[in-house]
């Protein structure tokens, strides 16, 4: 990958050099200028073109399900990770003496919509963080008998990665659900969604995506979808929103999770985003990306 050819999609290298910690990034040019010409549509046209805003609205889930190997079918837009993983966690039908692992020492996004499911008599499974990270043993041993594991893919705290084909193979024999907080690694790591067996898997748009806040994308893989009850009703959740029905009739796909009118001006700016990592390609970043954290490893430790 040519990086002189993307350098000039980032401003902000003219001022700084802006080390993406995964907080909050910076807009490549094309997301900030896609957002701008739904603001210009919207002020001089009002809701005419609201067709294509839809189009739009659905190519975030087509590009976010060609970068996660899933079926558009299977995303939702969401506001950010935290509801992602609200859906899945308040949807599902707990039973008392269920179990759910989870990692003590998770970003609070991928810890408390699983800690307050204790009140519908859930076991928690706390595992703990080593020097950083997470042996495949212990997640191995914990998941025996557990109805679910939520892990990160890569550990905000100290930037662990974990291998997601290993873990959903272990999920696979003890047939626990995979629900991954994906968003310290999605647009920095290539993910195969369905090659990995995760189930559910969210991000939010405005970390390594590169998107607007207030705009992320929840897969939910199709046999799990009609386990996972939507947690807010509104009048898009179900068929027939366009004619505004009364009648209680939930979409068969993921936009079923999706109540309410969306973050037009996020998906202009997500969708944008998501094409760019598309069309770079996600093992082209993720090489770059391992290229320059070796120059640094390098680097510090030359510097003793």
């Amino acid at each position: 990958m040519s990086v002189s050819l993307y350098r000039s999609e980032f401003p902000v290298t003219e001022d700084s050099i802006y080390l993406n910690h995964a907080s909050v990034s910076p807009l490549p040019q094309r997301t900030a200028r896609a957002m701008a010409r739904f603001l210009d549509d919207a002020k001089r046209h009002g809701s005419a073109h609201y067709a294509d805003w839809m189009k739009t609205c659905h190519g975030v889930r087509t590009a976010a399900g060609r970068l996660m190997g899933c079926d558009p079918g299977e995303i939702a837009i969401t506001k950010n990770t935290s509801e992602g993983l609200s859906i899945v966690a308040n949807g599902l039908d707990w039973r008392p003496g269920d179990v759910v692992v989870g990692i003590r020492d998770e970003f609070p996004a991928n810890y408390f919509p699983w800690l307050q499911l204790e009140r519908h008599g859930v076991k928690l499974h706390w595992l703990e963080l080593q020097g950083g990270r997470i042996e495949l043993d212990e997640i191995d041993r914990a998941c025996r008998g557990a109805r679910l594991l939520a892990i990160s893919f890569v550990q905000y705290l100290s930037g662990f990665q974990v291998d997601l084909d290993a873990v959903g193979e272990i999920c696979r024999r003890h047939q626990t659900l995979l629900v991954v907080d994906g968003v310290q690694g999605l647009g920095a790591l290539p993910v195969d969604v369905k090659k990995s067996g995760v189930h559910a898997f969210a991000a939010s748009g405005h970390k390594w995506l590169l998107g607007p806040e207030g705009c992320g994308v929840l897969y939910i893989d199709r046999d799990l979808i009609a386990q996972v009850k939507p947690i807010e009703f509104g009048w898009t959740n179900v068929e027939g929103s366009g004619n505004y029905s009364h009648e209680l009739n939930l979409r068969s796909d993921a936009s079923r999770y999706e109540c309410g009118t969306l973050n037009t001006i996020g998906c202009y700016g997500l969708r944008e985003s998501l094409e760019l990592f598309l069309e770079v390609g996600p093992e082209a970043v993720a090489t770059q990306i391992h290229h320059l954290a070796d120059r640094i490893a390098a680097g510090v430790a030359a510097k003793g």
